[in-house]
């Protein structure tokens, strides 16, 4: 099972924190802060697997993945394989890029529902559900065409209601 999805900037600063078993906020910022100054002091010739233990339990694994100025991490436990967790931050980034256009961290800020959108349509409740990262984009398009027709139904009704009155 995944435990856990986080992105975070080369500052520590989070960009997304999707934990997939209950903490209280207050562990969960902690986790980030441990999980960041582990990374950050790794030099970038070393493995991207790393024994988790201590941050998130026993039998606690993490992958990560720098991309310019992000790190996509995911936490995982041993019934997960880490090749194919290190293959599914890839169909992540992939997705973001064809939704971005060359995905960067002000994508990421300011497309924060389309981010867990992605992500919701590759790892819900720890389980992964799509590993293509053509079928995701199917997926995203149609919410994104559902949610535009949702917004101009919305629309027309409030400007039918306004000229009511």
């Amino acid at each position: 099972m995944i435990k856990a999805a986080i992105v975070m900037n080369t500052q520590g600063k989070p960009r997304l924190a999707k934990f997939y078993e209950f903490l209280s906020l207050e562990k969960q910022q902690e986790l980030i802060r441990s999980v960041f100054g582990v990374l950050c002091s790794r030099a970038e010739n070393v493995s991207n697997f790393l024994d988790a233990d201590s941050f998130f339990g026993p039998d606690s694994r993490l992958v990560y993945k720098h991309f310019a100025t992000l790190y996509f991490v995911f936490v995982f436990d041993s019934s997960e394989n880490e090749l194919a967790m290190l293959d599914l931050i890839q169909v992540f980034v992939e997705t973001l890029d064809k939704c971005f256009r060359n995905v960067c961290e002000l994508d990421i800020v300011f497309n924060y529902s389309k981010l867990h959108t992605v992500l919701d349509e590759i790892i819900f409740g720890g389980q992964v559900l799509e590993t293509s990262s053509a079928e995701v984009m199917k997926a995203v398009e149609e919410i994104s065409k559902q949610e535009a027709a949702s917004n101009s139904i919305a629309l027309v009704s409030k400007t039918v209601s306004g000229w009511r009155r």
